[in-house]
């Protein structure tokens, strides 16, 4: 099997039909283990290519860096420009004022860290991994807008800033008037049971040709399966610990739209998840959704969705399954 190609939204870069989430890559749990070290991180990134994946998506702040110095280790064995790879900046990233945000000083400082753990002279796409309300909106768009033109970033998007398509709207709408280089992706969470960006988030997208390009696929596992009504959720697994998973996730509306989403399952002779990542890949307005795995395995299995077909029927009935 081999990932197709398809446009990154209007951006003229085409990309694979899934994007490989590397969030987990050297992230410390609250037992101090690494959820991914560099070998198994390597791996996951062979494995990727293997499919003909090319879309990475990171963070400055994944791993506390390490995330992209593994990406960036792995590059330095293939060629860069096979591949498009997608950042972020927001986060706190020094204990000082100024180290944390979308001001001039820290965007500046961490572009220039970003690119030196990919080891790269670019990033194909820079995300606002959070909006800045402290800082003004001239200031940060006229940096990304920097960014762009010295060559240091192809592109910038938004992410997780569902459901505030007003302010992406009127960062766009500035960057028009100024020349400026507008956001032309955005990465909201969205999926069979998040539904929150239906609507004005989603024509704002739209009507201002921006790629949607969504993180959270699966529902943090829910959509896996892993989890059955009135039953107490499998040990290690992430509603055991946590509460505010649990009174999201573990709802009866949303155990309704996963027996929809296990039906089409049984049709397909498939996983709930491929179905679920099917979904979205047969969904118009959505571009690319991003993919996470902690093990090989995982990610194959996450990758075979892209054979699956859904007929219009299976599709209209996921879609109704969670308004």
């Amino acid at each position: 099997m081999t990932l197709d190609t398809v446009p990154l939204g209007q951006t003229g870069t085409k990309v694979s039909q899934i994007a490989f989430g590397t969030w987990r890559f050297g992230r410390e749990n609250d037992d101090g283990d690494v959820e991914v070290g560099r070998e198994r991180a390597h791996e996951l990134l062979d494995a990727y290519a293997d499919y003909g994946g090319t879309f990475i998506d990171t963070a400055d702040m994944y791993g506390d860096g390490r995330s992209e110095s593994y990406i960036g280790e792995w590059l330095d064995e293939r060629d860069r420009e096979e591949f498009v790879v997608a950042s972020k900046i927001y986060w706190p990233t020094r204990d000082d004022a100024n180290g944390r945000g979308l001001n001039r000083k820290h965007l500046r400082r961490q572009i220039d860290r970003i690119l030196e753990r990919l080891g790269t002279d670019y990033v194909d796409l820079l995300y606002v991994h959070r909006w800045d309300d402290e800082t003004p909106l001239e200031e940060f768009m006229r940096t990304l807008d920097e960014f762009v033109r010295d060559g240091k970033v192809n592109y910038l998007g938004t992410s997780t800033l569902e459901p505030n398509a007003w302010k992406v709207v009127k960062a766009n709408e500035l960057a028009r008037r100024r020349g400026y280089e507008p956001f032309r992706i955005a990465q909201p969470r969205y999926n069979v049971v998040n539904r929150e960006i239906e609507g004005n988030y989603l024509e704002m997208c739209a009507d201002y040709d921006v790629g949607v390009v969504p993180w959270s696929p699966l529902a943090g596992g829910f959509l896996t399966g892993k989890y059955a009504r009135g039953e107490t959720p499998p040990a290690g697994s992430r509603a055991a610990t946590d509460q505010q998973f649990v009174d999201s996730y573990l709802t009866d509306e949303n155990f309704d739209a996963l027996e929809a989403v296990e039906s089409v399952a049984a049709e397909l002779d498939a996983t709930p998840g491929q179905v679920s990542l099917a979904w979205l890949l047969h969904h118009r307005q959505v571009t690319v959704p991003i993919v996470g795995a902690r093990t090989v395995s995982q990610l194959r299995e996450n990758l075979a969705a892209a054979d699956l077909s859904l007929t219009s029927d299976q599709f209209e009935r996921l879609l109704a399954a969670k308004r």
